[in-house]
């Protein structure tokens, strides 16, 4: 007797997922607080859901969410304190008559609209768990463009550090029991909660990295939840393949060597289909469509209830992840990050071959090449980097502590508790589950056959629009930073606008993210690094000037954006707050008018309502919007709003003032995001005359990573490389005390000094010092940190690990408008999932 798929619901409250409740699901939100509705129609389409507490956790409540009802609320800053904030932000970037024009128009701002707008804010926050919480949602929501490339971040893993292991059954196999494990641990509440200095973190994103899917709809995206997933899907070639690996308690059903079965297994029936066939049945290219297409796409693969196509896209849509097993071996490290951000692009006799068909954007991926190299792609909305990180750091400790206990049982584990042994377990315990890999044998109709074959050649001309360049810069790391008394963080910050200044002579507006997760619910903050100081630096650094000068104004640079990291990490910066002031008059003015093309509502906390044709993200992107193609198209002055509501409800003059498209149109997008668990971080260019940046700061290493649009990638990573050798080499000249961290104190020792009693051969002989050959051949070699064991924030630099787009890039786009009103109907409710017989059951092989 078939079963039904699983029809995964929308999403869930925090507390009603944990608890088992089943209350209705709701349009399109993520919160989990209670909505104050504006309108009897909210009210009645609606679902009011608590905030999480205690008393509403299981009895057995465990320690991963037990601090969330102690965190504090995401403050609202006074209209005055963001004020002189952005005013700040902007005085670097801009002349004396420009700025003075800024100035007027904020004075203005706080005598008129200002007021009004912080008040409707406040209100509007009341009762909820973050006043900025549901505009960042759909700011990301109605992102109407491929998300490949502009949305979805990547992380690329160090290799096994076991080279017998680093085949790609052995180590995909490894990454998925530890993911599982990890997966387990945040259902049971045994993952150990984020601290930064003692202080627990928000760990609300956990609960939406598993079993979630974006799903595309005609009016916007919405963020889909299966929380009681058990199965994952398998990419290979193109195809589809999926197999149970949880039991309904969520205790793992097979171990690494079952896992190996099903995946070599996996890999020679992908093999028995030429790579030419099987990619004009690609259909995981569809997901890097723009959304609306996808989303008509998604509707010809649904529209018969319980066909084939409808039960294999729940199953793919309801997995805990993907695990996409690539036939390349890429040999340089910006091919593997290429490969792990968009795949590659490969044409031969007319079709597409290259692993950018054997992809799913709408989902966690993990990524493992043919000769063992492993990354993660990751859907952006739901989750930060801070939090994926958490999860590949411990994945990847995971890996390495289960091998040794394979050598010795008294190896540590990172979980409290972990699976019962497989093998060891009644067979009748495991319940109905399916472990031998099924493939999903898609209809595919003759729309579907075109749309493949156009989705593939628009991502081919995408992937060709980018380059990607990659630097693991031995010379040192954090190590020689902190010990010539810098900052880390700031340091490498003031080299990228060090590095941009002297290839192109310009100071340009620079964006790197705050987490905020001290605050519950918290994402992040934009730091806004260009300040007067850094300014002052890179003009003092690239002019004529004795090194100490130099020094001195580097110093002060990187003390300014430590304070300014603070602030930030407090949530005292200026951009989410006027980011909501616009989202807060965008509902005022769309109340008081009838519905337009360019209409908006204000989002509540179990669902929204959102034209498609207004703004999305940051108002500040409302300079320029990215066509399909990658194109930057400039928009008119005051244009963001859209003409019909500028023309009876002006623009605030803080908005349509020039400087607030200045201020967020990104030229260099950075994020300090990694650990030595990665090789590589990094994300698409923001902009199209900009750079995207991902760097880890390792104790030996500078790993970067930089994307753009074909901007002299190479000559950029080039350059910045010759600035940190270069401002190394003035530091020695101010300290010439400063020695690797590496080297024993004993070498401090002032070798002019006379030595007491030093006779016979230690007298004998010509000091040799070596240290700056030993550098150089070890930055020619690229030579790595070792792994360390913690993820932990050892210095107030850490605290940078959240990574968003929120105002870097996306907030380029405008929300698009929806041509009629969304019908405010709630999900259809799931059914019993009907999916044994999905899929073409294949005959194990021996491994």
């Amino acid at each position: 007797m078939p079963t039904q798929v699983r029809i995964f619901s929308m999403p869930k409250s925090l507390g009603e997922t944990l608890a088992g409740s089943g209350s209705a699901s709701v349009p399109r939100s993520i919160p989990d607080l209670p909505e104050i509705s504006s309108t009897a129609h909210e009210q009645s389409t609606q679902t009011t859901l608590p905030r999480s507490s205690k008393s509403e956790m299981p009895q057995s409540q465990g320690i991963t969410f037990a601090a969330q009802d102690d965190l504090p609320k995401l403050p609202i800053p006074s209209l005055e304190h963001t004020a002189e904030k952005y005013l700040t932000a902007l005085r670097p970037l801009q002349g004396p008559r420009e700025h003075a024009e800024t100035r007027q128009a904020v004075q203005e701002f706080l005598k008129t609209d200002g007021p009004e707008l912080q008040e409707k804010l406040q209100q509007y926050a009341v009762g909820k768990t973050s006043y900025i919480e549901q505009f960042w949602y759909d700011s990301y929501l109605n992102f109407d463009n491929p998300v490949v490339l502009n949305l979805n971040p990547f992380f690329l893993l160090e290799d096994d550090p076991t080279p017998a292991r680093n085949n790609q059954v052995t180590r995909a196999a490894s990454l998925v029991v530890s993911s599982l494990e990890f997966v387990r641990a945040v259902r049971r509440e045994e993952l150990p909660p984020d601290t930064v200095k003692g202080k627990p973190l928000d760990m609300y994103q956990y609960s939406r990295l598993f079993g979630t899917a974006r799903v595309p709809t005609v009016n916007g995206c919405q963020i889909e939840q299966d929380p009681d997933s058990r199965h994952i899907v398998v990419l290979c070639h193109g195809q589809f393949y999926w197999f149970d690996v949880f039991d309904d308690n969520s205790d793992l059903i097979m171990g690494e060597k079952d896992l190996s079965i099903n995946l070599q297994t996996i890999i020679d029936d992908a093999a028995q289909t030429p790579i030419q066939e099987a990619a004009k049945s690609a259909l995981g290219i569809l997901s890097t469509e723009n959304r609306k297409t996808w989303s008509g796409l998604r509707d010809v693969l649904l529209k018969e209830e319980g066909s084939n196509n409808a039960d294999s896209l729940g199953i793919v849509d309801s997995a805990l992840f993907i695990l996409c097993l690539d036939y390349t071996e890429p040999d340089t490290a910006a091919k593997l990050c290429q490969n792990m951000l968009c795949g590659t692009n490969e044409v031969e006799r007319g079709i597409q071959v290259g692993t950018c068909i054997n992809r799913w954007y709408d989902k966690l991926q993990i990524i493992v090449c043919k000769n063992g190299s492993a990354g993660i792609n990751f859907e952006h909305t739901g989750v930060d980097g801070h939090t994926v990180l958490r999860f590949a750091s411990d994945v990847y400790t995971d890996t390495i502590l289960r091998f040794a206990r394979t050598i010795s049982g008294k190896a540590p584990s990172l979980w409290k508790t972990t699976s019962p042994d497989p093998w060891k377990r009644d067979p009748d315990s495991f319940g109905d589950v399916n472990t031998t890999p099924h493939k999903l044998e898609w209809d595919m109709l003759p729309e579907l056959s075109i749309a493949v074959r156009f989705a593939e050649t628009r991502l081919a001309d995408l992937i060709g629009q980018n380059e990607f360049a990659c630097l693991d810069f031995g010379g040192y790391g954090k190590n020689f930073i902190t010990s010539m008394g810098f900052s880390p963080d700031a340091f490498v910050q003031m080299a990228f606008q060090a590095a941009y200044y002297g290839l192109y002579g310009r100071i340009e507006c620079t964006y790197e993210p705050a987490m905020t997760k001290v605050f519950l619910h918290g994402r992040t903050e934009a730091i806004r690094s260009v300040s007067e100081e850094s300014v002052n630096f890179v003009q003092t650094f690239w002019g004529d000037n004795p090194p100490e000068q130099k020094v001195d104004a580097l110093r002060k640079a990187c003390e300014r954006h430590v304070a300014s990291t603070r602030e930030c990490a407090k949530a005292e910066g200026c951009d989410r707050h006027l980011y909501a002031l616009f989202c807060v008059w965008q509902k005022y003015v769309d109340e008081q008018q009838p519905p337009l093309s360019t209409g908006y509502t204000s989002p509540s906390d179990t669902g929204s309502e959102v034209d498609m044709s207004s703004p999305v993200g940051s108002p500040g992107r409302d300079s320029s919007v990215i066509s399909q193609d990658g194109e930057i198209r400039t928009r008119g002055r005051g244009d963001s709003t859209g003409s019909s509501r500028s023309r009876y409800h002006p623009v605030p003059s803080i908005f349509s003032d020039p400087g607030w498209d200045k201020l967020n149109n990104t030229i260099l997008s950075t994020s300090n995001c990694g650990n030595p668990s990665l090789r590589h971080f990094g994300f698409g260019p923001t902009s199209g005359d900009g750079f995207g940046i991902g760097y880890i700061i390792k104790d030996d290493v500078l790993s970067i990573c930089v994307s753009s649009k074909h901007r002299q990638t190479k000559r950029f990573i080039d350059t910045f490389e010759s600035y940190l050798l270069e401002i190394r080499r003035i530091l020695r000249i101010t300290n010439r005390r400063a020695t690797s961290s590496k080297q024993t104190r004993a070498r401090e020792i002032d070798p002019t000094k006379p030595a007491k009693g030093v006779k016979g051969f230690r007298a004998r002989g010509r000091l040799i010092t070596g240290h700056e050959a030993i550098r150089r051949e070890l930055n020619m070699s690229g030579t790595r940190s070792p792994t360390e064991d913690s993820m932990a924030p050892s210095s107030e630099d850490d605290e940078l690990g959240g990574y968003g787009f929120f105002d870097a890039g996306m907030l380029l786009q405008a929300l698009k408008a929806r041509g009629e009103a969304m019908d405010g109907g709630e999900a259809k409710a799931s059914e019993k999932a009907r999916r044994r017989d999905v899929g073409k059951k294949l005959r194990l092989v021996e491994y």
